[in-house]
């Protein structure tokens, strides 16, 4: 039965402009010609940076605690070159489902697989977490591509079409899909992925509760989430950090992309998901410290910056 919530009249007009957009983007973009579509995103992202609205302002301010070292002409120059890498990200996110999926995940560079196959034969499961760098989509096609499907949580967007959308596109790319809300707790479908060896992938830059760990990040105070160092405290799985950044060569355009996965972090009970939580910080601010443009946080990080 449908609800008058459930109804598309209770939509806001944003709503609805959302889940138009994003329908036509998975529509439409696939069909243009790669260079084409290469041309209007980087367009898109240059008027983006132009126009200066909230989110390329908080990009901005999030990469100058990156880079304290740019001055303000320095700085405009990376936050467009973030913004036409976060339209990558998009174009990218737009073209994969009609994509050969077998073909692009032996296309990555990664760095470290030795530490992702050593967990998973030890067969207690293994927690990667990743920051909003790159492609991270690419990264789970690689895994499932590499290890099976694994487990990860989405956060429910409004409207519901638009977290349908979404949901589809990721299980068509082989992730299981757990809601972050309206339904089961997912920390119970993690926890079962782990127990049966299985790989369960978390976005973990950004602390989207209330019980954040507080940690020190570029010399700032931040919070992250504490859910991939419990999982391991909690399950006995290895915590993996994983960097990612998008690659492109100068002679020939290619594209690519590169993951590199550190060693584990341990985290032998609860009591050590703090420190953990701070070394998983630490390797994140490390690979993004590299490649910093490909760090795509529009959103607040930092408690001390308003």
């Amino acid at each position: 039965m449908t609800t008058t919530a459930d109804a598309p009249a209770a939509l806001s007009l944003g709503e609805r402009a959302s889940d138009l957009g994003y329908a036509a983007g998975w529509r439409l973009v696939r069909a243009v010609p790669e260079p084409a579509a290469r041309w209007a995103f980087r367009a898109a992202a240059d008027l983006a940076a132009r126009r200066g609205g909230r989110g390329t302002q908080r990009l901005r301010a999030n990469l100058g605690r990156v880079r304290p070292d740019l001055d303000a002409d320095g700085l405009d120059a990376l936050t467009a070159a973030g913004l036409r890498s976060y339209a990558r990200y998009w174009r990218e996110a737009f073209r994969l489902p009609a994509m050969d999926h077998a073909a692009l995940a032996r296309r990555p560079v990664v760095e470290g697989q030795e530490h992702l196959d050593e967990a998973l034969a030890a067969g207690r499961g293994v927690v990667v977490a990743l920051p909003h760098s790159g492609n991270w989509d690419m990264a789970g096609l690689w895994l499932v591509a590499h290890s099976g499907p694994f487990t990860t949580v989405v956060e429910r967007l409004k409207p519901e079409s638009l977290y349908e959308r979404f949901v589809a596109y990721r299980e068509s790319l082989g992730f299981e899909i757990l809601p972050m809300t309206g339904g089961e707790a997912p920390v119970r479908g993690l926890v079962r992925s782990l127990r049966a060896g299985k790989v369960v992938c978390l976005v973990a830059d950004r602390d989207l509760s209330a019980s954040g760990v507080p940690v020190t990040f570029f010399g700032g105070p931040a919070s992250l989430p504490p859910g991939p160092a419990s999982l391991a405290a909690s399950t006995g799985a290895a915590l993996l950090p994983v960097g990612l950044w998008f690659t492109e060569d100068p002679m020939t355009g290619e594209e690519g992309w590169h993951f590199r996965i550190h060693p584990p972090v341990g985290v032998p009970d609860r009591a050590a998901v703090s420190v953990a939580t701070q070394r998983v910080a630490d390797a994140f601010a490390g690979d993004i410290a590299e490649h910093p443009e490909d760090w795509h946080m529009l959103q607040r990080v930092w408690r001390d910056l308003p």
